[in-house]
């Protein structure tokens, strides 16, 4: 199993309606995707920069290449995103995951 991790960082007085569209947008696309298997964002809230981390699992690699194209590690980015992120790094960091 793929653990695969993002991150980015919005300013903190953006993170609510950040948080929202990738709720309602980016969540459940990836959720949709074959061979995922789990998505989650996580929030680490700064008095000025919002830190926010997408952890998605995957059967394998090319289950992520469904999501992302023909790079699997390259970092997936909505139309929303340029409006709120600070930066947009251009890869996500893939780990084996166990469950057993």
């Amino acid at each position: 199993m793929i653990a695969r991790v993002w991150r980015g960082h919005v300013e903190s007085r953006d993170a609510d309606e950040y948080l929202a569209l990738m709720r309602a947008v980016a969540l459940p696309d990836c959720r949709s995707t074959p061979g995922n298997l789990g998505a989650y964002v996580l929030c680490r809230p700064g008095p000025s920069i919002t830190e926010f981390m997408v952890l998605t699992f995957w059967e394998c690699e090319e289950a992520v290449a469904g999501f992302t194209g023909d790079r699997p590690t390259r970092a997936k980015y909505y139309p929303f995103d340029p409006g709120f992120l600070l930066a947009m790094a251009p890869n996500a960091e893939h780990l084996d995951a166990y469950d057993e």
